[in-house]
């Protein structure tokens, strides 16, 4: 098993030695002062505008293969790398560089004894497994993460993006050369066998970081003894409440919906409370078909639109296109219930004009965004201000939602004494510890 062709001198490698460069290189970066890993993320920008023509010519005969085996439209959507798109992502990498280091950071300082103190101190995790359908500007997010936080990173992209993938790394690495940084600490993987020997480096990999369908990040879990981060299904909804102002209720849903079906944090499913539904409906309906979005709705939604029904399967289907399912409901309760039962702990939002009931829809949703009177297309790293994020995770451990930075980094305690030896502290004549906070 052999580095794809991005990187000649390293062709002879096994996986396993790579991996292994990879992490000792990366010791390395994780050392570097501030300055230099900013450094080099502005030098990754500029050889990465450097190589637009490339990229973009790379990009173009991805998606001309992947249209000609019949790639589905949203797998397609997230392939397309234009120049605007491009031009947002280099963007992205100098504005992880504006972020603060995550790296060194003292969490606590605490003595122990005159002479004895304690500090927990922010240190990179190590090196990053991320693997990934079509999206190839995801190359660029993970890596500048990676590097701000001082972390190596083994990338695998899927197939229908390889040319793409190629293109981009060749450009990051050869900034990381110009910027005096051994450029093993970013590897790009090709092929599937590859993939699967990654699950295997747990001496190597801290944690893999998967993003694709429901089915794939379960196999990564079921195949690994890696820590695993991140989410499968976007399953997310939006209520509309009873007290909603209909006008803001008819912006946030077409946003949450068609701004950009593809995304994990598109809606897939309605809800909307029997008081108000009439009204509603018939209001968004229009809006949501003149962008053709498909609608399927329950039977109570079938009593006021003439749209197609919904079966028990659309409840718990991302369709990651322009397709809505609808569904009446009698009261909040009714609407946390189908949430907490069907939502895949992403992203859920309600529209309403009334604080309390805004208060125990966010208190009771189990999710890892829950918002109000605003659209789920927000759950993102970018917007939150995070620079960028490898992944979002729908887990109940932290991290938790968009991952920037603040979840690339680990700590460690460091103990600083003169001499101090636990005996002191034991037995009939022990000292007392002093146990006094430095900040």
């Amino acid at each position: 098993m052999t580095l794809s062709s991005i990187a000649p001198s390293n062709s002879a490698l096994s996986l396993v030695e790579l991996a292994h460069q990879t992490r000792l290189n990366a010791r390395i970066l994780g050392t570097l002062p501030t300055a230099a890993r900013n450094q080099a993320l502005e030098s990754i920008a500029q050889a990465l505008e450097v190589a637009t023509p490339e990229i973009l010519a790379a990009n173009q005969a991805d998606c001309a293969a992947a249209k000609a085996d019949g790639i589905s439209g949203a797998l397609f959507a997230r392939l397309k790398l234009d120049e605007t798109k491009l031009k947002g992502a280099i963007a992205g990498v100098r504005d992880v560089a504006k972020l603060p280091d995550p790296v060194g950071t003292v969490q606590l300082k605490r003595e122990l004894d005159t002479g004895l103190v304690l500090q927990r101190i922010t240190c990179p995790l190590g090196v990053l497994g991320v693997i990934f359908e079509a999206r190839p500007d995801a190359v660029i997010q993970i890596s500048s993460l990676a590097i701000k936080s001082g972390n190596g990173v083994i990338l695998k992209g899927g197939r229908e993006a390889i040319r793409s993938c190629e293109a981009l790394v060749k450009a990051i690495r050869q900034g990381l050369e110009q910027a005096g940084i051994d450029s093993s600490v970013v590897q790009l993987l090709t092929t599937r066998e590859e993939t699967l020997e990654l699950l295997k480096l747990d001496q190597y990999v801290d944690l893999i970081i998967p993003r694709g369908s429901n089915s794939f990040v379960q196999f990564v879990q079921d195949n690994t003894r890696i820590p695993v981060l991140g989410h499968a299904d976007g399953i997310c909804h939006l209520y509309i409440d009873r007290a909603a102002d209909i006008a803001k209720a008819i912006a946030i849903t077409v946003d949450a919906k068609t701004q950009y079906p593809a995304a994990c944090n598109a809606i897939e499913t309605l809800l909307v409370h029997q008081a108000i539904a009439p009204n509603f409906l018939l209001e968004v309906v229009n809006p949501l078909q003149v962008r053709n979005v498909e609608l399927r709705g329950d039977a109570r939604t079938l009593e006021i639109l003439n749209i197609a029904p919904a079966t028990e399967d659309d409840w718990a289907t991302e369709y990651s296109d322009l397709i809505l399912s609808i569904k009446v409901v009698s009261h909040l309760e009714a609407a946390i219930a189908h949430i907490n039962t069907y939502g895949s702990r992403h992203t859920e939002a309600i529209v309403t004009e009334d604080p309390s009931t805004a208060a125990t829809f966010m208190a009771q949703v189990d999710a890892a965004g829950v918002y109000h009177n605003c659209s789920t297309r927000f759950a993102d790293g970018f917007r939150y201000g995070f620079g960028a994020e490898v992944g979002i995770s729908t887990q109940k451990m932290p991290p938790r939602g968009p991952v920037g930075l603040e979840g690339l980094v680990t700590y460690k305690y460091q103990l600083e004494g003169t001499g101090h030896i636990v005996a002191t502290y034991s037995g009939a004549d022990a000292k007392p510890f002093t146990h006094q906070n430095l900040m």
